[in-house]
């Protein structure tokens, strides 16, 4: 992934000489996991949050609307760490970041009745969505200027 730079480095392996690519963010921050990612970060964070909020639903959703959120979330985070340890190839990696959207949009729906059915008070659904849509931004933006090295 190119964000801004990248730098290549010469390491010896048993005789073997293999590059070891480092990623650089915008910020001059080097990226080597998907845990330096802010997008996966900013989704984990969410799917914590939606976690936490769903246990105290009703028992009587625990297996709907819980068994439904919990899911959907997770799989935003899921779907970029999938993506990411297929980077290599672009279409892979970008296929899985348009995963990561589609369950980010399914997550805002069952978001919008947990709402409407009195579980989640106007201003904690607000601030969900309001959270939901700053990370689909960023994840599009990522899709948009993903680029494998």
């Amino acid at each position: 992934m190119r964000l801004n730079d990248s730098r290549s480095q010469r390491s010896e392996d048993g005789g073997q000489k293999r590059e070891q690519v480092s990623l650089i963010s915008k910020f001059g921050e080097m990226i080597k996991t998907v845990f330096d990612l802010e997008v996966f970060n900013i989704s984990y964070r969410l799917t914590m949050d939606i976690f936490h909020v769903s246990r105290d639903f009703p028992k009587a959703e625990m297996y709907s609307l819980t068994d439904q959120i919990t899911p959907s979330s997770r799989s935003i985070s899921a779907n970029i760490a999938e993506g990411w340890g297929k980077r290599i190839y672009e279409k892979e990696f970008r296929k899985h970041l348009i995963y990561a959207m589609g369950s980010l949009e399914e997550t805002k729906v069952w978001l919008l009745f947990a709402k409407d059915c009195g579980y989640l008070s106007g201003e904690t659904f607000e601030t969900f969505d309001r959270k939901c849509d700053e990370l689909g931004a960023k994840i599009y933006k990522l899709y948009e200027n993903w680029k494998s090295l």
